[in-house]
């Protein structure tokens, strides 16, 4: 009987045997990690892109049981070119067999692993591997996400993102998402393992609304920080946006988050005159001789706020760094708006401003060819015991907005000098980089920081799959000699 059972099995194993796909890994050739976003193009054009544990999940009828050529390319890493120019490795793909590209890391930034959207794990999971995620291939129908803010929040991390993009309908949430995670001390994964987000979700069974309105538009928050009252309540506010259309803001002002409500509610309601008056970009609190505030990062931290609530609440609070004639100096004032690096430019070449005391000047430090900084992240780094900055170029020579920056300064004014390149995406976007300081490991050493990627702005025509429109993380050392130049 065990006979007849054996024989009857048999076919149905092998026929499972042949059923099980080629797994392709391409890992870094330094580390040994697998890493994402590395694109496997056959010479007749059909492409493959590696999920966050660099893995392929390869069965293609007619490629199988024989020689295959994979050209492979990646932002920021590489394959040596052989005679004829070409990147890319000859494979022999097996059913339910598994090979190992190695590829060389060119950005110091070393990629790690997609945080947003569908299909994390997708290559892993159909060649049967585990992951770190607990739901690694949709999470509350999420398929996209634009622009982080992420901060502490009563014992765990509290996310927020701009427009989120769903799996039923090509309109999702455009009136901001968040979730919640455990930090990696309490609870959650190692940053260098991934982020599992629980998403804040409306009785709908769709991730909730948080900042819900029945008016036009999309909204968006920036901004986001917490701050106690004299009670020592806490309480969490941003600056939240109205917009008809991108360049259209019909309606602004100050959000907080309602506990009871799980979603934010305005607060404060700012007119147009408010331009600058408000929480905007990454918040950071600073500590200084005049106390402490927050500091408000878009390209620089050029807008601050004493760091109490009724302070925050009140734009007539608000300070921006401006250039004072009379002091031939910067100063923190009230009645003029921030200075910006065009600006400072232009009054260093009119004479007005000297160059030595510039404090937005940033040269790339290979090339000292200026970097226009689009959008930063500035923090305080225990390992360097310096102010840090990870930052997005605006008109990068290989791609408009997808380069990402380095750099050092004494205090979070500045002065900005030197930047080194830490990451590239050609021909694509990376924006709004979001640096996240409780990740940090090493006493500071090691830090993890995020950005939008998406063909937005790119002028690619080409929109990469489940990796389009949401968040990538990256870690970086920051030991490595190629960032010894600051001093």
């Amino acid at each position: 009987m065990r006979y007849f059972f054996a024989v009857l099995w048999l076919p149905l194993m092998l026929a499972a045997a042949q059923e099980m796909p080629f797994g392709i890994q391409v890992v870094d050739a330094q580390t040994g990690r697998g890493v994402p976003l590395i694109t496997l193009t056959t010479t007749n054009h059909q492409v493959f892109v590696t999920d966050s544990a660099g893995w392929v999940s390869f069965q293609e009828p007619g490629f199988m049981d024989t020689e295959v050529y994979f050209h492979v390319s990646g932002p920021g890493y590489s394959v040596a070119k052989d005679g004829f120019g070409y990147s890319g490795a000859r494979l022999h793909p097996k059913a339910g067999e598994k090979t190992e590209i190695k590829v060389l890391r060119h950005n110091i930034a070393e990629r790690l692993y997609r945080v947003t959207g569908q299909g994390i794990y997708r290559d892993s999971t159909l060649l049967g591997l585990e992951n770190p995620l607990p739901k690694s291939n949709l999470n509350a129908a999420v398929t996209g996400q634009d622009s982080v803010q992420v901060l502490p929040w009563k014992g765990r991390l509290f996310w927020l993102w701009g427009d989120t993009n769903v799996a039923n309908y090509p309109l999702g949430n455009f009136h901001t998402t968040c979730a919640w995670s455990d930090l990696p001390a309490k609870g959650g994964l190692e940053a260098n393992d991934g982020v599992h987000l629980e998403y804040l979700m409306g009785g709908d069974g769709r991730v909730r609304k948080m900042v819900p309105t029945h008016e036009k538009g999309v909204v968006w928050v920036f901004g986001l920080l917490g701050v106690a009252d004299k009670a020592g309540n806490d309480h969490l506010l941003g600056h939240y946006g109205r917009y008809e259309r991108l360049d259209k803001r019909v309606e602004h002002g100050l959000v907080e988050f309602d506990d009871v409500e799980g979603h934010f509610r305005p607060v404060v309601q700012l007119g147009d005159e408010f331009s600058w008056q408000h929480p905007e970009g990454n918040a950071v609190r600073v500590s200084s001789k005049d106390g402490d505030f927050f500091y408000f990062v878009e390209s620089f931290a050029l807008t601050r706020v004493k760091a109490d609530y009724d302070n925050v609440l009140n734009p007539a609070s608000y300070e921006a760094l401006a250039w004072s004639e009379d002091t031939q100096g910067y100063q923190w004032q009230s009645k003029l708006p921030p200075v910006t690096q065009l600006s400072e430019r232009q009054q260093i070449r009119s004479g007005k401003i000297p160059e030595e005391k510039a404090l937005l000047q940033v040269q790339d430090e290979a090339s000292g060819k200026p970097v226009l900084i689009h959008r930063a992240s500035i923090n305080w780094n225990a390992y360097r015991q310096r102010w840090i900055m990870i930052a997005t170029q605006n008109q990068g020579e290989v791609s408009m907005l997808g380069e990402v920056w380095y750099s050092e300064a004494s205090s979070p004014e500045g002065p900005w000098n030197q930047a080194v390149k830490i990451a590239s995406h050609p021909k694509y976007t990376f924006y709004n980089p979001r640096h996240h300081p409780f990740f940090d490991e090493n006493g500071g050493r090691t830090i993890y920081f995020e950005g939008t990627y998406t063909e937005t702005f790119s002028g690619n025509p080409i929109a990469t799959p489940r990796y389009d429109y949401n968040q990538i993380m990256y870690r970086l050392d920051l030991s490595d000699p190629r960032l010894a130049v600051f001093k």
